[in-house]
């Protein structure tokens, strides 16, 4: 049935969520892309699972399709430069024993590729850039050749994404599968996204080719495709919570068990990386490829060159922190749907982070979080004005996402607090994640957030 619009305001208050104006989700007053998202106001009422986000009820936050494997031909030259880089198997600059045969293989490589006039993806700008600074010998300053920095100044404004490697960049945008679909047909309409094998897939490109670091990425890949049962669920209850009848209290209920459920096998899938990921192969030899400018080594600061050419008055990047996995959306969506991100501690502020790992985060995941943020019936408060079956299955949900943490933690001590423990020979110094978090620190002040929003 259908109402005229003169029907449906006499029928509809003013007031309704349905007569709401729906906002664009790619624009935001207030606050400018570089600062984070504004996530106030008018309330959108689209579907959690909306195609606008880019989040994909198959495969979630993951492309459901493959990503390009390679560009065309006239970007080449990017796609060789990366290929190169790879095929030399350029060496940390503070690795212990390099010797000068492999300082010259970096040093050729980077000559090389300031010649070349790359255009290209963020993808592989990015890694390109990675390469080019992480060999550089930590007394030489950096400075970024215009032949990378310039083009990827300029694809990182149109993606509005900070220009370095991000968490999309090196999980998201970097997999492809190890065996094709079994008909073309299949290929062509994504099909094989209903019925994904987790261990069906590699990555594309890496930086040191070892499966330790292949495994590390696809560890987080595999939580990004498991997580899609959790969005649905997120959906149906964000739906249910409109109605707020009996019946949409027990459905809300038995949603709620079925994410913990869910969140647990997230847990499960993170701590596998244990399987083929070893912590001092990943902190000696991969972790410090992708690091940012506030991870840097020797602390230097990074400079674009050729940055006062632009005519659009490019400034000088601020947010140059490397790929994190606070950069997932899919842990974020979890916060905001439950209510965690605003219950408040003295050790982290998970607000604050989540607006700065969003300023990392594809435009149109950011866009998909500002929506259940807007929600004007938060979960939360909805649960606490209804039945302890309810609260029961809320903190159950609640408590498999610090359960979560909890193995974030033991997994950040296992691959990164420990290596660095054990070569630390000076004084203390606060150790950092790639995404530029004080570590151990922020990680302990999230997961005790987390557990103080249990409900009594």
């Amino acid at each position: 049935m259908t109402m005229s619009d003169g029907t449906s305001q006499e029928i509809l208050s003013s007031d309704h969520f349905l007569s709401l104006p729906r906002p664009d989700p790619f624009t935001s007053t207030g606050v400018s892309v570089a600062d984070g998202p504004d996530l106030e106001g008018i309330v959108d009422t689209t579907t959690l699972a909306a195609h606008d986000f880019d989040v994909d009820t198959r495969t979630g936050f993951m492309p459901p399709d493959p990503p390009v494997r390679r560009l065309q031909e006239q970007w080449e030259p990017w796609e060789a430069a990366l290929q190169k880089a790879m095929h030399d198997r350029l060496q940390l600059a503070i690795k212990e024993n390099i010797t000068d045969e492999e300082r010259q293989v970096s040093h050729r490589w980077r000559l090389e590729v300031k010649e070349v006039l790359l255009r290209r993806a963020h993808h592989v700008l990015t890694f390109i850039m990675h390469f080019y600074i992480h060999t550089l010998p930590l007394t030489v300053p950096v400075v970024i050749p215009a032949s990378i920095g310039v083009p990827l100044l300029q694809v990182s404004k149109h993606l509005q994404l900070p220009p370095i490697a991000t968490y999309s960049d090196t999980v998201l945008y970097n997999w492809q599968l190890k065996r094709a679909p079994p008909t073309r047909e299949m290929e062509i309409e994504s099909e094989w996204a209903c019925g994904l094998d987790l261990d069906n897939m590699k990555s594309q490109d890496l930086f040191t080719g070892t499966r330790d670091e292949e495994e590390f990425f696809l560890s987080s890949a595999r939580i990004e495709l498991r997580g899609v049962e959790a969005l649905e669920l997120m959906r149906a209850s964000m739906d249910e919570i409109f109605v707020g009848d009996d019946i949409a209290v027990c459905r809300i209920t038995s949603y709620l068990s079925r994410l913990a459920g869910v969140v647990h096998a997230l847990t499960s899938l993170l701590m596998d990386v244990r399987k083929g990921c070893d912590p001092d192969v990943f902190y000696h030899r991969v972790r410090a490829w992708f690091c940012g400018q506030d991870s840097d080594p020797a602390e230097r600061k990074w400079r674009f060159e050729g940055i006062d050419g632009f005519e659009n008055d490019v400034e000088e990047p601020k947010n140059l922190s490397g790929p994190s996995a606070g950069q997932s959306a899919l842990i974020h969506a979890l916060d905001i749907f439950l209510g965690l991100d605003n219950c408040r501690s003295e050790t982290a502020d998970p607000r604050t982070l989540l607006r700065r790992m969003q300023i990392y985060m594809p435009r149109h995941h950011r866009a998909f979080l500002r929506h259940p943020s807007a929600n004007p019936r938060p979960l939360r408060d909805f649960v606490m004005t209804k039945t302890p079956e309810l609260v029961e299955a809320y903190n159950q949900a609640v408590g498999a996402v610090k359960g979560f943490r909890d193995a974030h933690i033991r997994i950040v001590a296992l691959y990164i607090i420990g290596p660095a423990s054990r070569e630390r020979t000076g004084g203390e110094r606060h150790l950092k994640g790639t995404g530029g978090t004080q570590l151990a620190q922020f990680l302990k002040g999230v997961r005790d957030n987390t557990a103080d929003a249990l409900l009594q």
